[in-house]
Formats: C-alpha cells, structure tokens, sequence
C-alpha cells in the first residue's frame, strides 16, 4: 500500500511527491481488493486507512491544467476515482455488519472537522460541486435508515450529518432529519440533533424549523432530560446568519433566566457564548458590506460589538455575583474564557468585571480550576486593555493588588505561577497609570516585591528537589518559567536589574547552603569524578543554575540595549560569578561559562572605549588592549586545562562552542586543544596574531599571515566537504567559512595594494614618517594614485557583494535562532563599511580624471556607482544610528550622485544596539566622518598636486579604519554547530507543451519558439518545530545565451542533482535581490531583457500542507540559438509572521534543448 503523503519532513532526494488525485486510482484499487478481501479485519482496515486520505485530498487547492500535465491525469480523471471511492463506502455501509458501518462513520467525521473549520467556504472533497453522484449515495444510506433497527438509523443519521453539502437540499432527507426529533429513542433523538446542527450551519430555512423543535424540548414537561440537555447543546449550532443567531441568542437567554435546573443551565451558558463569539464574525462580515469606507466600517463595527458583547458578558457576570451553585459559576468561568479566546481586543473591560474576577480569588469554596480560570482571564485582560482603564476603575484595581499578592503564595502550583504572571503584566503596564493614584508608590515599589515573590518561588523548588517523586524536567521547566517572569519586568524596568541579580545570587547562596556545597568549598577531584557524581540534588542544582546562566545572558542583552549596563550591574555579575567558582556543586563547565560571560561584557565595554579613543587604557601603568584580551580570554583557561586533563571531552566541547559564540579563541584554542575542522582556522587565526597590531613595521608579515587564514579557512571548508554524506549536511558550516575567507581575502588585497604601490612608501615607512621618494615624480605619482583608486574600487564592489551575500546567508536558514541571525547581520555591516571606505579613499568626483581611472575596465561598471554604497550603508544602519546615516546623506550631496529616497530594503537591518553591534557603530560612525571630512577638503581644490596630499590622508584613514576593523571580535553564530539538515527547495520542470511529463529525453523544443514550462517547487526538511509556517514560494527563473552548455544527450536529470553548491553561484546574489523585489509587489509576470540576450521569469506559488507550490510560466528563447541551455533559479517564502526567507535551492535548475526538427519531419 502507498502512501503520498509524508508531510513536510523528509523527503527522497529528487522525487516529486505525488498529490492525492495521483494516488486516487491506486486508493481506489486498494479499497476494493480489501472490502473484496476474506482475511479478518482487512475490510475494515481499508476503510480506517482512507481517512486521512481524504482529509488530505481534501485540503489540495483546485487542479490546474499545468498540475494535471505534470502527473499525467486528464480533466475530470480525479473526481471519477473520488466518486467511485465514496459509491464503494456507501455500498460498504449498506452491507455491512455495524463495526464496518462504524468505520465508515469514522472516515468522513475525519472530513467532516475540516468542514467545520471552513463553514460555507468549503470546497473540499465532500463539496456537492464535487460530488456528481451524491443521489446515489443518499439512496444506499436511506435504504439502512428505512430497513435498519435503531442502532442503524443512529449511524445513518450521523453519516447524513457528515454529508451535509450534499444532502442539504434533499426535503426527503430533511424530512427524515425532523422526523427524528420526536423519536422515543433516546439515542435516536441524539443523533438526529446532530444531522440537524450539521444541517443548520449551511441552511438557514432548515434551521428556523429546527430552532422551533429546540424550543418546544426544552419547554416541554415531556421531554427527558437527556433530550433536553442535548437540544440546549444544538443551540451553538444556530449560526448560519446574524439574524438568526441573534433570534437564537434572545430565545435561550429567556430560558437561562427562566430556569432553576442547574445542568440545563451549564449547557445552555456555554451554547449562548458559542453563539455570541460566533455572531461577532458574522456581524463584521456583513457590516463591512453595509459600510462604503473602511475607515467609518472599523470605528461603528467596534462600538457596535463592545456594545453588543457588554451584554453577553454582563449575563456571565450575573451568575457570579448572585448566589449561583458551584457547577454554573465554574461554568461561567469557562464561558467568560472563551469569549476572551475569541478575541480580547473585544472584550469590555470596566471595574465591574475587575471586581468580580478578584472576588472569585477570595471565594475559598471555589474550586482552584476556577480560581486559575479567573486568573488566565485577568491575565488576558490586563496584558492588552489596562492601560485603557478609566481613573476610577484604575483607583479600585489598586486597592485589590494585595489579592493577587495573597494568590501568589498559594500552595497550589498552578495558581501561583498565574498570580505572579498577573503582577508581572499589571507592573509593566501600571507604568505612568498608578502614580495619578498612588503618588507613584505602586509603580515603584510593586516590582521590587514582585522580584522577590518570583525568587522565593524559585527558592521553594530548590526545597522540593529533595522530594523523590519532583521529575528534574518538571523543576528545570518551572524554573525557566518563573525567570522569564523576571526577565519580562526587568525589560520594562531596568533600573530593577540591580536588585533581580542580587536576589539571584542570595537564593543561589542558600541553595548552595541547603546542599553543602556553600562559599568557600571549592571543587575538588577530577571532572570525571565530579560530572558522574550520582546524587539527584546536585544534578538538580546544576541544571537551576544553567537556568540562571541563561537568564543572566538574556537579561544583560537587555540591559545592555536599554543602555542600562552600568558598572553597578557589572559587579552585581562579577559576586555572582565568584559565588558559583567558590562551590564544590558545579563542575568546570559551569564555572567557565559563567566566566565567559562577565568577562565579555567588560572586555567589550572597554573595546568600545579603545574604538573611542587610544589602544592603551591605562596608561599610567601601561596596560594595553591586549593585555586585557589575555586576561578575558586566560581566566578561564584553568577550567579547560583541567578539563582536558580529566578526559572530559564533551564537557570541553561545550565549553569551546561557548568560547567560540562569545569570541575567546584564547580559550578554545590554547585551553582546550581542540585541532577539529571546525576551530582550526580560528585558532590559525589566534596563533598567527591576527590581533597582533605592529602593522607599521611588519605590514608584509601581517599580509602573509593573514593569507595563511584564508587558506584555512578553505581548507577547513574542503575537509568538512569531504565528510558530506548528503547534500545539505554542513550547508551552513562550509558556506559561513567560504564567505568569511573571502573577506578576509579581500582584506589581504587591500593590505597588499597599500604595501606594493609607491604611493604607499609616502604614507608608511619604517619611521612612520611621510618620505617622498626622488625615483617618483609628480606626473608618475598621480597615475599610480589613479591606478590605485581603480583597484579600490574594485575591491569596494566586491565588498558590496559579500555583504549582500551575508545577508543571504542569513536568510537562506529558515527558523535561525535570533543571536546567529545578529552576528551574521554585523558580518554583513561590517562589510559594507569596508566597501564604503576602500570605496572612497581614492574617490574624488569633481575630477574627471578619477572618475575616468575608477570606472576603466570595471566589470559590470554601470550597476555600480558610489552612491550604491552610501545607500547599501544607509540601510543598515537606518534605525539604529541616525547621525551617521544623516552624514552619509550629506556626504551625497557632496558626491554630486543622484538623490535616492533610501528604500528600506535590507532584510538584515541593525533593529537594536547591545555592545556586540554598539564597536562597529563607532567604527561606522568615525569612518563616515572622516571621508565626510576629506570630501570637504577636496571639494575646493582643483589643483591635483595638493590633492595627492589628500590622497594619502584617504589612505592613512583606510588604514587606519581597517586597524579598527581587525580589533572587532569574531564571534560564530550559534547556528554553526546545528548540524541537521536545514529547509530547502526543489524545482521540478516540465515541457507544457507535452503530455508525457516523465520524457528520459529532458525537455526540447524548435528554434524561433517559446518555452513553456510547468513547474513545481517541493519543500525538503521541514522540521515539524520550526517556530514560522512558509505561507507564499515565490521563484525566479534566469536564462542568457552565455549559459550554453554541451547537449548532454538523456542526461539532464543528473546534471540536475550533480554536486551543487550555492556559494559558487555567481548569480544567486543578484536572483535574490530581483526576487526580493518581485515578493513584496507580489505580482505575477514574465520580463525579458533583450538587451542582455537575458530572461526572466518571476512566479508566485501556493502552497499546499505538503510543501508543494505549482505554476506555469513561458520564457521568451525565440532568439536562442541550436543548443542546450542551463536555466538558473532562486526561491524565497514569505512566512506566517510576513518575513520574508531565502530558501536553499537543492539541485540546479533544468536543462532545455532548441534543435532543428528532423529532416522530412
């Protein structure tokens, strides 16, 4: 049997997932063979298997002509096998003994939720426009309703239910439905209630006949009450238009408020707010009809619904402020949830409902479900609509804080975790409310107690550790939990952040205490000793404080954002770290990486003061940079060594990826000897001395040793190439270290350029002195300076490129965690700075001599001009730093190049600033203002012998930019030590012009036609975790005459999925950016660049749930002559969240062939 269906996870390489209507005859066979089947209980399994079949099918968007080509199936081939499977179910139930009538039921109540979900949208499966024989299939039921016992007629009527769409207009089966109603079987009744719901959902006539019958049962003295309970739940179902729900809504509130029976009453409160959440949608669909503008549309359909769901929930709260029993005010909690559920931003919130929700906390008789249920609604409520509250209400919500307080200690888990997220809401949205109120007392100090409340919490787990049944998982989720608590009101509170970590280290001093492991008592032993140590408590204790380590590193990346890391919150850290080195409970992993920890936020606090302004930071005792970088990194290095001694080598790996996200190649290099593919150029790098800055006396020296990293880094690439055993394994590790070499080569040429020109013997000789050599002469000396700027140029394109290809990098791996995403995204700055400065150290643009110089033999030298960089820098920097991108404004102006708008296109945008991003935004900020500087200086000057002058300042300022640039810590995402297959995409294309889609021969046509192509973009490796869904594929096709390749003769498929490798696209960079274009218009079209002899084709895909988009489109190759051509593609997603996603394409695109017609053809 075959499945087609394997989702969006693992797919074989290089095979089209067939669609359901390409598996409907196999589907259709096999149910046949196993309904004909005599095995026991092969019928059955048949029928159950079908289920989620259909369900499947049932989701795939409507055929297409293109899609039908591709699977070879002819119009209408899909609906005959649909038709027939369902005529074989009905016969099966017509037949069959109740288990297989049952089984059959199963199979469409699978159908019948998706229906559910759609209302009148459906267009599934079970469509009635899809159903051309349904007359038949109702005939083959009815025939067991009319033959069958009662048990029979219950499954019929249920299936009827399920076939709603199709039944809807039978007055035989509706008659039959209302028949039912008044069966003396109680099961009977039941299920006809349900056909009727379904029934009532799709016709509105049908329903007004069955809201009668509802009435009548529940007002009947006659009527059971089993029947009665079940007619107040078919109320919910009444929902077929906004006057009859709202007919439906008035009936059963008479009843509620007419009736003492306590289960009736539960029923009927949850079916009225079923009702009410449900006329809300159908309220704004037709007022949005009624309204010309939208604008009039959105404010009168507002204030209509908080008017109209006042009412509904003033109903709810009359039943808890009265005396109502315990069942029907938990009920009413319930209710009051599901109004929220459906939309809080409806909700009306007054002092009323405050009062009531806080008086249900103060209700002990209540059940604690209840109590938490009030307490998820509050938190609801105040997350979005406190600071909306009226000065009144605000005045009494403050007077009912020390109830929530009280809620916070309770013993019940649950109930206190909600409490305390309660008060952690109510004090970051309280801000700037409560002090009108309370002289500002509140707002201060509630924050402060609510820390402390959260740590005693935490305080209280570590007591439970040394129960037996408490699950370490079950602690470490808790404890996470209640952090978060902190972390959120730190974020809003910064000036909080002293007291949250010195209440941290408190309740780890105690904890160490409780356990025996307090100050003082230092690790003793080997690692391996300490890490098996067996006992439950210290295990637990570890995990709390790796618990804490996590925080700590969010919090101070908070902080350090809001600008709040002030040397107070660096020592409070700095007792913390000496708290855990001073205890026998943790081992060396926990010490190093704390370690690591404070010690980087110091080390590049001062880095960004040397950016500032000297390498030396105390002068007086003559400490420089570097020797700061030895301490940060060497503090640690005992950790390792012992470490390493102790044969602890996972342990050590840890610790080095740590090192290695935090930027202490000292550590990972020197500490734990660790000679792996994956730090070998990093600690090429280190043990080179690449921060080594003597660059005046031994420039040439620092060039080789600089080239000797790049050569590790494409060596480390080769050997992680080497292991591949797919194609997408180390995908991202080999691409990272490709793109990084190239920088660092570029860099190496930049050096090189300065060290070789003679120019450069005027800017840096050995004294550091300017000596102008005799040998040079004026005339010789001003061509060398433009041949110079010409070879800058160059390398400031390339720059540009790299940068852009950082980008792609960075958004080629869908679900990235946000900490790599930002480091790439620097990578990417940092590049463009550098394209920005080598750019313009040599560019004066009122001489047309320079311009002339730059723009000779430059490779595609009219898409680059010097205003791109400006505009390239500008994006970047746009929201994070706008003094400098005001200068880069001016500095364009300056130039003399076109004005630009500055379109906000770089998907990698700098959003905030901590001390990791703030080094390179002062580098950013001293390199714009002293080209601004020198473009000023040049700007008045004619005369080139006073500009060579300038020209070497230009230089002396790269260089000096550069000297900055080397001091800038490199950090590796911690992406690069993921080594699951990452997202990707496959391109499967077809000649339309064919009906044999699977042609060996690959895809041909005449010279002087069009292509026509049918295509299909799949989806590989989707993790069923990945925290955004793919909603839109968009696709770029490219083809040149200068992709003509030798005819390969039959072997195009493998060509296909032949060794691709992204990084070595030259074209991927500018697909992108024309893709990037292409999604954010999302509009549909083919453009041609005849000029080029280039193309394109740009194509919007849906997707459907199993990944696969389908479209056509036609390439314009009239003009190409007799070959074989190779055609280049990229693709992109737009996700859930509207972020938009470079996707890795798997294989390399189809090969066309354009050949004469065979002669006498």
């Amino acid at each position: 049997m075959t499945d087609c269906h394997p989702g969006l996870g693992l797919r074989k390489e290089g095979v089209l997932e067939k669609i359901s209507a390409a598996c409907a005859m196999e589907w259709s066979v096999e149910l046949e063979k196993g309904l004909r089947s005599r095995k026991p209980g092969r019928p059955v399994e048949a029928i159950l298997q079908l289920g989620p079949r259909l369900v499947q099918w049932s989701r795939d968007p409507s055929l297409t002509m293109g899609v039908l080509n591709m699977f070879g199936l002819v119009p209408g081939e899909d609906r005959l096998y649909a038709n027939t499977i369902f005529l074989r179910l009905a016969d099966a139930f017509r037949s069959g003994d109740k288990h297989t009538r049952l089984c059959v039921l199963k199979v469409f109540l699978l159908e019948l939720r998706q229906r559910n979900k759609k209302g009148k949208r459906y267009n599934g499966i079970l469509a009635k426009h899809r159903v051309h024989n349904h007359l038949e299939l109702l005939k083959r039921v009815k025939v067991v309703f009319d033959t069958g016992d009662v048990e029979s007629r219950v499954l019929a009527l249920r299936l009827f239910g399920c076939w709603s769409d199709i039944a809807k207009d039978s007055a035989e089966i509706r008659y039959m439905i209302l028949s039912s109603l008044g069966s003396c079987h109680v099961l009977e009744v039941k299920a006809s209630l349900f056909a009727a719901g379904c029934f009532c959902e799709l016709s509105e006539d049908f329903a007004s006949a069955v809201l009668e019958r509802l009435i009548n049962m529940a007002t009947s003295s006659n009527t059971s009450s089993t029947v009665r309970l079940a007619g107040a739940r078919a109320f919910a179902k009444m929902g077929c238009s906004s006057l009859l729900t709202s007919r439906a809504y008035k009936i059963g509130q008479e009843l509620v408020l007419h009736s003492s029976k306590e289960v009736f009453l539960v029923e009927m409160l949850m079916s009225l707010s079923k009702l009410a959440s449900k006329s809300i949608f159908l309220i704004s669909e037709q007022s949005q009809l009624d309204f010309r503008s939208a604008v009039d549309a959105s404010v009168k359909i507002r204030k209509y619904i908080l008017t109209y769901f006042k009412q509904k929930v003033d109903l709810l709260l009359s039943f808890l402020t009265r005396e109502s029993t315990l069942p029907v005010q938990t009920t009413t909690l319930r209710c009051l949830r599901f109004l929220v559920v459906g939309g809080v931003c409806r909700f009306p919130v007054n002092a009323i409902l405050i009062k009531t929700l806080f008086h249900v906390l103060d209700k002990a008789e209540l059940p604690p479900d209840s109590q938490c249920e009030a307490l998820w609604i509050l938190n609801k409520v105040f997350l979005y609509t406190l600071l909306n509250l009226p000065y009144m209400d605000m005045l009494e919500f403050v007077k009912l804080l020390p109830i929530i307080e009280n809620a916070a200690q309770s013993p019940i888990k649950l109930k206190r975790f909600l409490a305390l997220r309660l008060l952690v809401n109510v004090s970051c949205n309280i801000k700037g409310r409560v002090e009108m109120v309370s002289d500002g007392d509140c707002s201060t100090h509630l924050p402060s107690r609510v820390i402390v409340l959260v740590i005693d919490q935490i305080t209280l787990l570590v007591k439970q550790v040394q129960k037996p049944c408490w699950p370490d998982s079950e602690v470490k989720r808790e404890c996470q939990s209640l952090l978060n608590l902190i972390l959120h009101l730190v974020e809003e509170h910064p000036e909080k952040g002293v007291l949250a970590l010195d209440v941290i280290r408190s309740s780890i001093e105690s904890l160490m205490n409780m356990h025996g492991g307090g100050m003082g008592k230092k690790p003793s032993g080997s690692v391996h000793e300490i890490a098996t140590k067996s006992e439950k408590c210290p295990s637990v204790v570890s995990k709390l404080v790796f618990c804490v380590y996590s925080f700590l590193e969010t919090c101070l990346e908070k902080l350090d954002e809001a600008g709040a890391v002030t040397t107070q919150i660096l020592h409070k850290v700095k007792l913390l770290v000496e708290v855990i080195h001073q205890s026998s409970l943790f081992d060396h992993v926990i010490h190093a990486i704390y370690s690591l920890l404070l010690h980087s936020h110091v080390m590049w606090d001062l880095l960004g003061n040397v950016n500032k302004e000297t390498h030396n930071l105390d002068k007086d005792n003559g400490i420089t940079l570097n020797d700061y970088w030895v301490e940060h990194e060497s503090f640690t290095l005992e950790f390792a060594k012992k470490m390493m001694s102790g044969g602890d080598n996972w342990s050590a790996y840890k610790v080095g990826k740590y090192a290695a996200c935090h930027g202490a190649w000292y550590q990972l290099v020197s500490g734990l000897e660790m000679n792996t593919i994956w730090v070998t150029p990093f600690g090429d790098a280190l043990g080179d001395g690449v921060r080594d800055f003597a660059w005046h006396a031994n420039l040439q020296d620092y060039s080789e040793k600089l080239a000797r990293v790049c050569s590790s880094f494409c060596s480390s690439e080769q050997m992680l190439g080497a292991t591949v055993t797919s194609g997408q394994t180390f995908y991202f590790q080999r691409w990272f270290l490709v793109v990084r070499a190239k920088v660092l080569e570029t860099v190496v040429d930049i050096l090189r350029l300065l060290r070789t020109n003679p120019c450069d013997k005027e800017i840096i000789g050995n004294s550091g002195q300017v000596e102008r050599s005799t040998m040079v002469d004026y005339l010789g000396l001003t061509q060398q300076i433009h041949s110079l700027a010409h070879f800058l140029t160059q390398i400031s394109f390339r720059l540009k490129r790299l940068a852009q290809e950082f980008d792609l990098l960075a958004t080629s791996f869908i679900g990235i965690d946000t900490k790599s995403f930002r480091i790439i995204s620097m990578l990417a700055l940092s590049c463009s700075l550098l394209a920005f400065c080598t750019g313009f150290a040599l560019y004066f643009s009122h001489l047309p001599a320079y311009k002339s110089s730059i723009a000779c033999g430059l490779e595609n030298a009219d898409k680059f001009s010097h205003s791109m960089l400006i505009q390239n820098l500008v994006e970047r920097l746009w929201h994070v730093d706008s003094e400098t991108c005001s200068n880069l404004k001016l500095l364009l102006t300056i130039i003399g190049e076109p004005k630009r708008c500055f379109p906000l296109q770089s998907r990698t945008q700098i959003s905030s600033v901590g001390h990791n991003e703030r080094d390179t935004l002062i580098i950013c900020s001293f390199a714009v203002s002293g080209f601004l500087h020198l473009q000023k200086e040049a700007k008045g000057v004619n005369n080139e012998g006073v500009l060579s002058r300038v020209s070497q300042a230009g230089l002396q300022l790269l260089l000096d930019i550069l000297k900055k640039w080397m001091y800038l810590p490199f950090r590796i995402p911690k992406y690069f030590f993921q080594v699951r297959s990452c997202v990707g995409v496959e391109l499967f294309a077809f000649n339309a012009c064919t009906r044999n889609p699977k042609n060996p021969d690959g895809i041909f046509i005449l010279p002087g036609y069009h292509l026509s192509l049918n295509l299909c973009l799949q989806m590989k490796d989707v993790p069923p975790d990945l925290p955004v869904r793919p909603t839109k594929l968009y696709c770029i096709l490219a083809c040149r005459t200068c992709y003509r390749m030798p005819i390969l003769n039959g072997e195009n498929k493998e060509f296909m999925w032949s060794g691709f490798r992204a990084w070595e696209t030259d074209e991927m960079v500018d697909l992108n950016e024309k893709l990037l274009q292409y999604a954010r218009k999302a509009k549909q079209r083919v453009v041609s660049d005849d000029c080029g002899g280039s193309v394109y084709a740009q194509l919007c895909f849906e997707l459907n749930e199993r990944g696969q988009g389908f479209s056509t489109c036609m390439l314009d190759v009239s003009a190409f002559p007799v070959g074989s051509y190779k055609i280049k593609w990229h693709s992109c997603c737009i996700d859930n969240q509207g972020s938009y996603w470079s996707l890795l394409p798997l294989n390399t695109g189809p090969v066309f062939t354009i050949k004469n017609p065979p002669v006498g053809g």
